[in-house]
C-alpha cells in the first residue's frame, strides 16, 4: 500500500508520473484556440471531460503554468470565449504530444507540430483538419480552484464535425473506426480495441449484450 505520507514522500516526478496514470485510460483531445488578432494556438489536453447532455457541455482541468511561462489557451479562451475540441487518432499521437512543449506565444503548434488550420463557417476558433471529430465550444463558465491553481473550464458545444459512417442509428459514435487513442498518464496513448456494449441495466434483470 502507498498511504498519502508514502506518496508525497516520493520524489516529485514520480509522484506526478504515478497519480497521472491512476484515472487508468483517459480522452486525449488537441484543444485549438486563437487570440483577438486570430493567432492559433494548439495544446494536447487528457482532462477532458462529458458534463451533461441538455444543455450539452463539455469540461477540461488546465493545469496552472510553471512561474515565468504563460498558459497560451487559456489566455485566448478568456479572451475571446470560442475554442475547439478535436480528438486525437493513432496517426496524430506524436504530433500532438509535441503541442505539449513551451512554445512562444507567436509560434503556432499548428505549423510547428505539422497540423492544418481548419476554419468551419460561423466560429472564431480554428479547428484541426487531420481530427475526425471536432466539436465547437463557447465558453460558459470559468472557475479558478483555490485548491491547487487549476482552472476548471466549462464549455457550451456549438458545433459537432463528424463523418456520417461514424453515427449508429441509437446516436452513439463508433470511436473505434475513427483510429481515436486513449491516454494514460502524461506521455502513453493507446489503441482501443472493440468493446462491449450493454443494454439498458434495470433492477430486475442484468443487461444483456448489445
Amino acid at each position: 500500500m502507498i498511504d498519502k505520507q508514502a506518496l508525497h514522500s516520493l520524489d516529485k516526478r514520480q509522484r506526478v508520473a504515478l497519480v497521472n496514470c491512476l484515472p487508468g485510460f483517459k480522452p486525449v483531445v488537441l484543444v485549438g484556440s486563437a487570440n483577438d488578432d486570430s493567432s492559433t494556438n494548439l495544446c494536447v489536453i487528457n482532462s477532458c471531460f462529458h458534463l451533461g447532455a441538455d444543455p450539452a457541455l463539455m469540461g477540461m482541468i488546465i493545469r496552472p503554468a510553471p512561474e515565468g511561462t504563460e498558459r497560451h489557451t487559456l489566455t485566448n479562451i478568456l479572451a475571446t470565449k470560442t475554442y475547439s475540441i478535436n480528438a486525437v487518432t493513432r496517426d496524430m499521437a506524436q504530433r500532438a504530444h509535441h503541442t505539449s512543449a513551451r512554445f512562444d506565444r507567436d509560434q503556432s503548434e499548428f505549423d510547428a507540430c505539422g497540423f492544418t488550420e481548419y476554419w468551419h463557417e460561423d466560429f472564431t476558433a480554428p479547428f484541426v483538419a487531420e481530427s475526425p471529430l471536432q466539436l465547437g465550444l463557447t465558453l460558459a463558465e470559468h472557475l479558478p480552484l483555490t485548491i491547487n491553481g487549476t482552472h476548471l473550464i466549462i464549455g457550451s458545444i456549438e458545433q459537432v464535425h463528424l463523418s456520417d459512417h461514424s453515427r449508429r442509428d441509437d446516436g452513439t459514435l463508433d470511436l473505434q473506426s475513427m483510429d481515436i487513442v486513449a491516454g494514460v498518464g502524461l506521455d502513453a496513448y493507446h489503441s482501443v480495441i472493440t468493446g462491449q456494449r450493454f443494454t439498458y441495466a434495470k433492477p430486475d434483470r442484468p443487461p444483456e449484450l448489445i
